[in-house]
């Protein structure tokens, strides 16, 4: 994994974090308080919302982690013919501005294919989000079979950044992008996968187990 994935922030956040910070000083050292204050706490906040936490993750090639935080809106048979042309297990994880917004992949494989799709801005947390928003789509091939995993843009979420592009090999866990201000990540699993996830269940990347490849 890149030095540049393992940073505390990520790098994408610094690009707004220190302008931020310098605005702030300098409203502070004019005197205008309460517009300081105001600064400081969005400092914080972007500070918090591109925190990149380093996690232990779980090993086993058959065991597949999430590739996000947040909570799982949705464990689905469905059909799936852009990338994958089969029948799958799809699960949907939403993510609120209070997660982690770095992705990490589920698997470790080789990067077959990266698409990018403009779309809509829905409510990340509803159903059609994940036919009409932007997006962002992964494939993955490792241990016998394709993982694609979709970075979704949310009602707030302008940006989908992915490092890793066709052809690279992914270590399981291994940050490959963000999804800047609220957002939904799905992935699309094989049907005869063991689901280790329920609607409801709260997740954390690259730590917890949501799947067992067969």
């Amino acid at each position: 994994m890149s030095s540049k994935l393992e940073t505390p922030i990520a790098l994408e956040g610094l690009k707004l974090i220190i302008p931020l910070a310098v605005l702030t000083i300098v409203l502070f050292v004019l005197g205008w308080i309460v517009a300081g204050a105001a600064g400081l706490i969005l400092t914080l906040f972007m500070l918090f919302f591109f925190r990149n936490p380093r996690r232990a993750v779980v090993q086993g090639d058959h065991l597949v982690v999430s590739p996000a935080d947040g909570k799982v809106v949705a464990v689905k048979d469905v059909r799936e013919d852009d990338y994958l042309h089969q029948d799958v297990k799809r699960i949907s994880i939403f993510l609120s501005v209070l997660n982690v917004h770095v992705n990490c992949a589920p698997v470790r494989g080789t990067v077959e294919n990266i698409d990018y799709k403009p779309g809509k801005f829905n409510i990340a947390a509803v159903e059609k989000a994940s036919l009409e928003n932007e997006q962002t789509s992964m494939v993955i091939v490792g241990h016998g079979c394709k993982i694609l995993v979709k970075q979704i843009a949310g009602i707030l979420a302008r940006r989908i950044i992915c490092y890793v592009k066709q052809g690279d090999v992914v270590e399981k866990g291994q940050r490959y992008g963000l999804i800047c201000f609220g957002s939904r990540v799905d992935i699309f699993l094989p049907e005869n996968c063991e689901i280790r996830v329920k609607v409801g269940d709260r997740v954390k990347g690259a730590r917890d187990i949501i799947a067992v490849l067969k």
